[in-house]
């Protein structure tokens, strides 16, 4: 007897069924693809708010819109989550994703058309429509690291994915102090927005075309017989009960709340960013960028590694634990530390942090894939990621009222509290491990 059919017994496919199962080598141009499609949307997420004295200062709007750039990301995944999950569920990879590269890149070319200072109004909509398209691009890893890969290769390559994001926003911390310098001259500033939206238009494009000749929907044979299982539970899937299923699922509610808050903590961060580090070093407005850089290459190198150990010893609760805990701990340490007035401590301060808590995401979908199999990975990570950007506006909002109203230090203090409260329900997660139980 082989040993496919065995693990297909396992995993719940009937003994007339014969399963072949097959791990393709494109699988990692597949990947790679999608890496630097995630990386050309979430690159403009930030590209404002990173720069938001230059930006108020040459369109001569308030800080309020500045960040509105930011959470629009956040407000249009809400409602638009639920049906490109939906979409990903019914049609597959490559329909979402092409959904979304035109989207990105259509928005991107409208930004082009905004150099003007009197047309904010027209760069927020290609904006939008950017923050729109990034609901086929955040609840795909997990969907393609399933499809693709090998139950030994799934959480390193759902990191992988999860690396694209963090990788375009780190060129959006890193290139828009740089395109676009804050000079008095309008016209040279000018000259920064129009240079750094042509790039961004050129490079969506190129992706865009790079995914219609060559990405594909998903292999000709599945990689694992749980994968098998999973393809004919899809095809007569009914959406809605799969979404019913999961809200009745405790362990997945309390991941939900704790990523939420972990999540949702970082977006407040990333946007604020700009406003924290020049009110303790004025005029740094590049070294904001650069330090919102080292936040998120640290937490590439955290993705990585924690994919890594997830694949090596399948220890996914007690590795969600240990980073949620240490990201409880780095922000301890970036409240106390700020007004030392030590720029490189900043520095190294956010890089201990970015590596916990940006190297949580991949966890925390890797997680939630494991305790709700055989539900689609497209469908739980999407309700993750909708329930995150509704913490991500709350506390972007209550972060920024804070930080007018008392001080940066009380304003992060009271996220640190959030953070132990979502520490403490990490911990209560039962470790219904669903997908290992199936028996990969």
């Amino acid at each position: 007897m082989s040993p496919d059919y065995v693990k297909a017994i396992e995993g719940g496919v009937h003994p007339t069924q014969i399963i072949e199962t097959k791990i393709f080598a494109r699988r990692w141009l597949i990947l790679t693809i999608f890496v630097l499609y995630s990386a050309s949307n979430s690159m403009q997420w930030i590209q404002y708010s990173i720069i938001a004295n230059i930006v108020e200062r040459y369109y001569n709007v308030s800080s309020f819109l500045v960040d509105m750039t930011s959470m629009i990301y956040m407000i249009t995944y809400i409602p638009f989550i639920f049906p490109a999950s939906y979409l990903l569920d019914r049609f597959g990879l490559r329909f979402a994703v092409i959904v979304g590269a035109i989207g990105t890149t259509i928005g991107a070319w409208i930004k082009v058309f905004s150099v003007s200072p009197d047309l904010f109004w027209i760069t927020f909509i290609g904006h939008t429509f950017v923050a729109v398209s990034q609901t086929f691009v955040l609840s795909v890893p997990a969907r393609l690291a399933a499809v693709w890969f090998g139950p030994d290769q799934v959480s390193s390559a759902c990191s992988i994915g999860v690396f694209g994001n963090q990788l375009g926003i780190a060129i959006g911390f890193l290139f828009p102090p740089i395109l676009v310098p804050n000079s008095d001259d309008l016209a040279v500033v000018a000259r920064g927005f129009q240079i750094m939206f042509y790039i961004v238009a050129a490079f969506t494009s190129l992706i865009l075309v790079i995914i219609l000749l060559f990405f594909k929907a998903q292999p000709p044979l599945p990689p694992s017989p749980a994968q098998a299982v999973q393809r004919e539970n899809d095809s007569a899937e009914d959406f809605i009960q799969s979404i019913k299923r999961l809200f009745t699922n405790v362990g997945y509610l309390l991941l939900l709340l704790s990523y939420a808050i972990n999540v949702g903590i970082f977006y407040a961060i990333s946007t604020l960013l700009n406003q924290i580090i020049l009110e303790y070093f004025p005029g740094h407005e590049e070294d904001a960028g650069r330090i919102g850089l080292t936040i998120i290459c640290a937490g590439m190198l955290g993705s990585v590694i924690c994919g890594i150990i997830l694949d090596k010893t399948h220890k996914y609760k007690e590795t969600t634990i240990g980073i949620y805990f240490f990201s409880f701990l780095g922000m301890i340490v970036f409240t106390f530390t700020l007004d030392i007035g030590r720029i490189y401590i900043v520095y190294i301060i956010s890089a201990l942090l970015g590596f916990f808590m940006t190297g949580y995401l991949p966890v925390g979908f890797e997680l939630a894939a494991e305790l709700t199999y055989p539900e689609p990975e497209g469908t739980a990570a999407g309700l993750l990621n909708a329930v995150t950007q509704v913490f991500g506006i709350i506390f972007t909002i209550l972060y920024g009222n804070l930080i007018k109203l008392l001080s940066n230090l009380w304003a992060n203090i009271v996220l640190c509290i959030a953070l132990a409260f979502g520490a403490f329900l990490t911990t209560i997660i039962p470790n219904d491990l669903r997908r290992q139980n199936a028996k990969f």
